[in-house]
């Protein structure tokens, strides 16, 4: 079965670019294509893609407010997004918006791949160096933490796994450092997004930002 991707950019070689990489492959194909966010928004609501590649800096409607639009309308459509820099300054609001991650326009294709594919699955493609950048500057911007009771549903273990999944650490390094089975950490990470109600880890690791979950004493 093939999966259905939209590409959204507003470059012409990008998203010519994109479509050979894409069309290259025998389980993916390219459905549509957008040059700016209301053209996103619109092309998601006529082909229903599986996954959309979003270009964060789009005109018109930008793409972060593009993909809030569209994971509002087809929950289901996983939402990869591009970015010239892997420290663009609108990340964390992307996954506030509902962004399955991120995107850097020049890596190699193989990587690419593996990021759509990966987003197709449900995994949150994030790398853990993004993860920390994003916390640095979080916390360089002074922001309040803003208390959710729904931290309160944590054991403290929970919370403690909570912090490094925020800091970037994957279930095999958290193992390591608390001294845990690997399953046994899978297990905590899923009982956390069941108690936070948040649909995957990205959704996990922006509540414990905007907590100070994930800040050193957090």
């Amino acid at each position: 079965m093939l999966a259905r991707v939209l590409i959204c950019d507003d470059q012409e070689m990008m998203r010519v670019g994109l479509r050979m990489v894409v069309d290259s492959q025998p389980d993916l194909t390219v459905i549509g294509e957008a040059a700016d966010g209301f053209q996103a928004v619109d092309a998601a609501a006529r082909h229903r893609p599986d996954v959309v590649l979003m270009d964060v800096r789009m005109p018109g409607v930008d793409g972060i407010t593009a993909a809030g639009r569209i994971r509002a309308e087809l929950p289901a459509t996983r939402i990869l997004m591009i970015t010239t820099f892997d420290l663009d300054e609108h990340a964390f609001a992307a996954l506030r918006a509902g962004a399955d991650g991120f995107l850097v326009k020049d890596v190699p294709a193989a990587e690419m791949l593996v990021a759509i594919r990966g987003v197709l699955r449900g995994d949150p493609m994030v790398s853990p160096s993004v993860t920390r950048r994003l916390l640095a500057r979080f916390v360089t911007e002074g922001t309040e933490p803003r208390p959710d009771p729904r931290l309160d549903r944590l054991t403290g273990r929970e919370r403690e796994v909570l912090g490094l999944v925020a800091r970037g650490l994957n279930n095999a390094e958290i193992a390591g450092r608390l001294y845990l089975g690997e399953t046994t950490v899978k297990t905590h990470v899923s009982r956390i997004l069941g108690k936070l109600g948040v649909r995957d880890r990205i959704g996990a690791v922006v509540m414990a930002y905007e907590n100070g979950v994930s800040r050193p004493g957090g």
